[in-house]
Order: structure tokens, then sequence, then C-alpha cells
């Protein structure tokens, strides 16, 4: 959940408190008669990311252009996406700098907690910055609906709700990193946000009942009818939070949204190369439309977000990023293998459930000590991943835990492409044994 510490009551009216996600974010006032400009915002990190970013890239062209044997006419839309967003990238390296600017002029910073102690923790760092990200995806997604669909399109309709929907929750962020909303409402604002995608949904609301559960259930096929749409609602509302909570030091939030979206990718290319029906083709095309966008931006904002962070991504981007990624599950009709690419978010609000239930007292800040001599973190006995991380394998700099923290959210991404293999490969031999053409579902 957000934290930030509000200023005192004798703070100027002008002053804009600010609002991180768990990260380490120190609302400080303005000194009186300070008119010196702030520093500009050190360069993006762009050589990082471009090696980061072969990671995924490579494999994910391979499955593309070589592995599968695509249509040439969805090869193309997804590569009219690609170079899209590749452009939205580098508008929002281009674009944050500026912003920057403006955001500190309106007071709208915060001191890195985790650096408290430090030259570094003295340093102002403009906060909010996820607004530029979620502007730029919504202007790519927006132009690429000329290039792919029709006046007449059967997904025009859920693509503009989709679109309202990541607007909207893009909106409420804001407002909460501004006016900063108490947890207990924040809880509140992605089901609001997600109406625009209930109303629209026109997809199927049936499940199929894994094989070993038809002889007690007596149906294959279960027709959820309003209950698979409070599902997708109560999806939404936890995709969202689960971003939000999940957070507290530099790169950690904009990084597993990104470990998140290439997994998303990679399944939507092996699931269209795989099928042979063209309306569940179509259904994670959709889902690819609407992530590399979202990728290619957070990119950029990761650029400025790593390790040592030069700005803060505020409640905006996890909202947006969360909203953004459950709205391509729902849609793109694998919600389910969503919720296991989310296991590390999931784990994480087990853990802080009871603090965020009451049960158990929880602090503003629920970070780990920092101790400025030695650079480390010492986990604190609040119930985050992040702390588990640091109870569990020691004290460890900021940028060595996010990094394990990432690869944590890659390996359990890498269990649910080994748990789909499984399954495939149960089916095939069950089939083999059966001569049957049952499926079983995932």
């Amino acid at each position: 959940m957000a934290a930030k510490k509000r200023p005192s009551k004798a703070a100027p009216a002008t002053f804009t408190a600010v609002n991180q996600p768990e990260s380490s974010v120190n609302t400080a006032k303005p000194k009186s008669g300070d008119s010196s400009p702030d520093p500009p915002i050190a360069p993006a990190k762009v050589y990082l990311i471009f090696k980061i970013s072969l990671i995924f890239l490579i494999p994910y062209f391979y499955l593309i252009f070589y592995h599968y044997k695509i249509e040439s006419e969805l090869r193309r839309s997804i590569l009219i996406n690609a170079i899209v967003s590749l452009i939205g990238f580098f508008v929002t390296v281009t674009m944050i700098p500026v912003a920057s600017k403006y955001v500190l002029r309106r007071n709208l910073f915060g001191y890195d907690i985790n650096k408290k102690g430090t030259p570094q923790g003295s340093v102002k760092v403009p906060e909010s910055l996820g607004i530029i990200v979620g502007a730029v995806f919504l202007v790519v997604a927006i132009l690429f609906q000329y290039f792919n669909f029709t006046a007449d399109s059967n997904w025009l309709v859920e693509y503009n709700a989709a679109l309202s929907s990541i607007c909207f929750m893009m909106l409420l962020g804001f407002v909460d990193d501004v006016l900063d909303v108490p947890w207990r409402v924040k809880l509140l604002l992605p089901s609001i946000a997600a109406l625009p995608l209930l109303m629209a949904y026109a997809g199927h609301t049936t499940i199929i009942i894994p094989k070993p559960l038809v002889s007690y259930v007596g149906l294959e096929i279960l027709d959820l009818g309003c209950i698979y749409k409070l599902y997708m609602w109560l999806l939404a509302i936890f995709c969202t939070n689960s971003i939000n909570i999940h957070a507290g030091i530099n790169g950690l939030e904009v990084g597993q949204t990104v470990v998140i979206a290439a997994a998303i990718l990679i399944h939507n290319i092996m699931q269209i190369g795989a099928s042979a029906d063209p309306e569940y083709k179509q259904a994670h095309a959709f889902s690819i439309y609407l992530v590399q966008p979202m990728l290619a931006t957070s990119l950029a904002l990761l650029s400025y977000n790593w390790y040592p962070s030069s700005v803060f991504v505020g409640d905006t981007f996890t909202y947006f990023a969360g909203m953004t990624m459950a709205v391509a599950g729902i849609l793109g009709h694998f919600s389910e293998t969503l919720l296991i690419f989310f296991l590390p978010q999931v784990l994480n609000f087990l853990l802080s459930l009871p603090q965020l239930a009451g049960i158990i007292p929880c602090p503003r800040h629920r970070l780990p000590k920092f101790d400025p001599q030695t650079g480390l973190l010492t986990g604190t006995n609040d119930g985050t991943l992040v702390n588990l991380f640091l109870r569990q394998f020691g004290r460890m700099s900021e940028q060595s835990l996010c990094v394990a923290l990432l690869v944590f959210q890659a390996i359990c991404c890498g269990f649910c492409f080994l748990l789909r293999w499984l399954l495939t490969v149960l089916r095939g031999a069950k089939q083999s044994l059966s001569g049957s053409d049952n499926d079983i579902a995932f």
C-alpha cells in the first residue's frame, strides 16, 4: 500500500504532499526564500535497459518469426504495434526529464528513505512520474487503432472500454498521489475504474472443469454467469493493489511490471502459434496490443527509476500497470495464468494481510532498516516480501535486493510455463491412452 509522510500543519499552504508506493519517500517542506533552481535529474540508463530488454526480445521475436507460423496479417499488426510502442519508449525517455522540472516546481518530490544519512538521501526526487508513462501509453494505444481496427470491428468496443478503465485508474492514481487517499479508500479505487470494462465485456462466462474433477462436478463446462464478472472485478482490484503494495525499493515497482509483461507477451505468442481458432488468436493478439506499449513505456521509466532512482513512479504508475495487466488477462482469456504470473504478489499480499486487516499494528512505512555506514538493508518484522527476503537471506544492498526479487518474479513466471507444459504433456498422454479428444483445462 502506498506510504507517505504528511507535512506538519505549519507547512506552507502551497506545499503539496507526495506519495510513493512503499518506496522510499519522505516528504519535506520547501525552505522559505530558497529560490535556487533544482539540479537536473540523472540521465536515463538506456544502455542498461537495452541489455535487459535483450533477455526478453530475443526469444520473443524468435517465436514470432521462426518458431511459429503466424498469419502474415496478424504478424503485421503485432509488428506495427511494436514499432509504435518503440516510438512511445523514446517519447517517454524524452518527456520524463521535462515533466520532472514541473513536478519539482509544484513541490511534488520526496526523499529516499532507504538512503537516509547519505548524500543521496538529501536529494529531491521528483514524484508521480508514472503519469507520463500512462499518458504516452494512451496516445500510442489510441493511435494504433488507426492501423488495426475498423469502425465495425467487434473488438473495438472492448478495446476502448479497456482504455477507459486504464485511463480512469491512472487518473485516480494521480489523485491519490496528490491528495494522499487513505488506504481503505485505495482498495475501492480499482473497483470503480473496472466498471467500463465490466459493462462492455461480451466474452464467455464459462470455465472448463479440469478432467480429474469432472466426475465430482458432473459437468465438463460450467457457466458462471454473473459470478464470472464478479471474479473479473475482484481480479482487477487485486492486480492493481498488489503492484502497489509490493514496493519499497528503487526499481521494484517498474521491474516487476516489466517481468510480468514480458511473460504475458511470450505466453500470448505461444498461444497464438499453437491454436487454430481465429477467435482465440484474436483474443491473445488483443492482449499483445495492450501489453507491448505498456512494456515499452515502463522500460523508459525503469531507465530513470533503477537504482539509484532519479524519479519516483507514484501510485499513478502502480495503478496504471496493475489495471493494464488485469485488462489484458481478462480480455485475452488467460486470467488463471495471469494469477500464476502474480505469485510473488499473491505471497506478498498474504504476508501483508494481518497488518492490512489491523490484526497486527501496521506502521506508516513498512520498509527495511537502512544502515548508512555499510549501505545495507536489514529486514524488519513487517509482513512484506521485501522484509522476508532480508530475514531469510541476510542483509544486502538495495540494488542486490531488487535484483533478487525480480529474479524470483521471473522464476515464478517460468514455473507457470513449466506447469502449462506439464499439463499439455499429461493431456497428450491421456488422449493417446483413451483415444479421446477431451481437453484438460488450465
